[in-house]
């Protein structure tokens, strides 16, 4: 089994604290969840308007911080003796500067956080750890908590690609590492041998959405298959926002028309496992886990 880099579980002490920082998403779910069973029930950190509601999230103490009010994250860490933060799931927006009330812990950290925000995704993330860690909080990805997520190498279920579907797998991994290196997004779709959609900010679920819609206007008739490509960002951090798919994204490739999903084995994530695999195989979908070296040939 191919593990992300770092991949290993952490070894928590009876005395380390987790707080789960909740965005959109079933990773927060699958984080918290996994955190409980192993004796470390955490504290989320719900982003509000962000958090998908109705959740198992709802069984563990928490507290809820609009984006806007993010500096107060770094008191909160402290009153809540937390030792360890997990960063999990989507966050769909940017502060609204309007509705930022200044405070002694905005003022500190205003010369990064204006920085963090003319960069792009993964800049971002990389200040906001640093942030984080400089309290004295260690940030750990998800894959540390629950390793079984991560990607593995090769077929994951009972579908396997046909030889013209390498093509587009090789065709979407070398055009979603291209708007990675340019810290745009993570997936691309390809049919017919080149890719005909990229991922930006809008996210994957829009990305195969708008990919549904060309085929339903007739922008790509006549071309059948095709698939979705996730991989990491070139020197990604990989304590946040690693490429995750999940049973929805099989439900919306196959609304798309796509056949199958590939992903960066090592370096993506897995959710609902079980789930996800049990509704490709009925849909007729593969699922594979794309070397983390070459291009597929």
């Amino acid at each position: 089994m191919t593990k992300a880099e770092g991949g290993k579980r952490i070894d928590l002490s009876a005395t380390d604290r987790v707080a789960v920082v909740a965005g959109s998403g079933r990773l927060p779910v699958n984080v918290a969840d996994s955190l409980a069973q192993a004796g470390h029930p955490p504290f989320i950190i719900s982003v509000a308007g962000e958090t998908d509601p109705g959740t198992s999230l709802g069984r563990y103490d928490g507290a809820e911080i609009p984006v806007e009010q993010f500096a107060s994250l770094f008191a909160l860490l402290k009153r809540q003796r937390i030792t360890h933060v997990v960063l999990a799931g989507g966050i769909s927006r940017r502060p609204a500067w309007r509705a930022i009330r200044p405070s002694l812990p905005l003022l500190r950290i205003l010369p990064s956080a204006v920085v963090a925000l003319k960069r792009g995704d993964d800049g971002l993330l990389r200040i906001l750890v640093n942030l984080i860690e400089k309290t004295g909080v260690k940030v750990v990805g998800a894959h540390q908590i629950v390793p079984d997520l991560v990607a593995v190498e090769g077929k994951m279920g009972a579908h396997a690609p046909l030889a013209g579907d390498w093509a587009d797998l090789n065709a979407g991994l070398e055009a979603a590492r291209a708007i990675g290196a340019l810290d745009i997004g993570q997936a691309a779709i390809a049919i017919g041998g080149r890719a005909v959609a990229l991922e930006g900010i809008e996210g994957t679920d829009l990305l195969i959405e708008r990919v549904r819609d060309l085929r339903d206007n007739g922008r790509i008739a006549g071309r059948r298959r095709g698939v979705l490509v996730k991989c990491a960002k070139p020197g990604q951090e990989l304590r946040a926002d690693l490429p995750t798919i999940g049973p929805a994204t099989v439900d919306a490739a196959h609304a798309a028309g796509l056949v199958g999903i590939g992903v960066e084995a090592g370096r993506s994530l897995i959710l609902d496992f079980g789930e996800m695999i049990e509704r490709a195989d009925r849909l007729g979908l593969f699922v594979v886990g794309l070397s983390s070296g070459e291009v597929v040939r």
